[in-house]
């Protein structure tokens, strides 16, 4: 995910009233340049060492339940794990394989955009990704841009190769999982998440079935944590790519027009919040940040129109968003669900 930001004005120091001291000078130069590279690469890495410590840790229980037969989830307790792993640590160990991928998945995402931003000059922090206590032990990742955007083409090309390149990734993380998993037992027990199954989890196990016999469908399999870890990278990709706001398909629809982004922005919360009633409780959320001022999406100057190739681009965008988004991604949470 991209976060547009308005570059700062820069200060004019021209006059010699506002030159600091000689003295003051290096220091402040120094501070400065501290703080600076503090944020462009400490902030990141700390982040980037916490979500290896909360992905890795869910992974490890992923793991433990996918060792003995069992689904990912199939107690509450197996989405907090600490103390689990506390009595042995040495399980955390159990739990790289899931956050490798995962962390793959994102990083790679990310970096779609980075070096979009950067074929454009567009200044770019470098991706931050965001430990969480939830089902990944991640809320994704983001990075925030420094500088405008200056046409429509860079803007296809930032808000189009992240979701593209995570996709990617994710197609590895679900082909080599399913390669890793087996039939579940007739007698499995039950999970606790049903998680939803978008077209690309009916193409890839049909298409590996060709090649590697007995590979289970996704509904009749013992899940390798690395199938989830492609499940959750699908699932962002899905996300990623709603056409509103400053999410990556919102930037993708500007580009192509901005009046239509204002129309879909405007609808969108409504439809997202009929969706949370009868399919995912998720959407409330989604609708609601897609009202917050901050997701406005800023003017970027529609110049020149669109060339084949980024109209193919466009064109794959929209073939990934149709092939990882599902309506009901966790089965049976919706809020009608819940008030039966």
């Amino acid at each position: 995910m991209t976060e547009l930001r308005s570059p700062a004005p820069e200060l004019d120091y021209s006059g010699e009233t506002c030159q600091p001291p000689i003295r003051t000078l290096v220091p402040s130069r120094f501070r400065s340049h501290f703080r600076s590279h503090l944020m462009e690469y400490g902030v990141p890495l700390l982040l980037f060492a916490l979500s290896v410590v909360t992905t890795t840790a869910i992974g490890a229980r992923f793991m433990h339940n996918f060792l003995s037969g069992r689904p990912a989830v199939v107690n509450e307790s197996d989405l907090w794990p600490w103390s689990w792993l506390l009595e042995h640590p040495s399980r955390f160990l159990l739990g790289w394989p899931f956050s490798a991928a995962l962390l793959g998945i994102l990083l790679t995402h990310e970096f779609g955009h980075y070096f979009a931003c950067r074929a454009h000059g567009i200044r770019a922090t470098l991706p931050w990704v965001l430990p969480a206590p939830t089902l990944s032990g991640t809320a994704g990742a983001v990075i925030q841009l420094r500088s405008r955007i200056p046409n429509r083409h860079a803007l296809i090309d930032v808000g189009v190769y992240g979701p593209l390149a995570g996709y990617a990734a994710s197609l590895i993380a679900v082909a080599v999982g399913f390669l890793l998993s087996h039939a579940a037992p007739p007698d499995a027990t039950p999970a606790l998440i049903a998680f939803g199954k978008p077209l690309t989890l009916n193409i890839i196990p049909m298409a590996l079935s060709q090649i590697h016999l007995g590979t289970p469908t996704f509904e009749h399999a013992t899940r390798h944590p690395v199938l989830i870890a492609g499940w959750v990278g699908l699932f962002i990709t899905s996300l990623n790519l709603i056409p509103g706001g400053q999410l990556d398909g919102g930037h993708i629809l500007y580009a192509l027009s901005p009046r239509w982004h204002r129309i879909v922005t405007r609808i969108l919360p409504i439809a997202l919040l009929v969706c949370g009633f009868f399919f995912w409780v998720g959407w409330v959320l989604w609708g609601l940040i897609l009202l917050i001022p901050a997701m406005r999406h800023p003017y970027v100057p529609i110049d020149r129109p669109l060339g084949a190739k980024r109209m193919l681009l466009c064109t794959l965008a929209l073939a990934v968003f149709a092939l990882t988004f599902s309506a009901e991604p966790f089965a049976g949470s919706s809020i009608l669900g819940y008030l039966k």
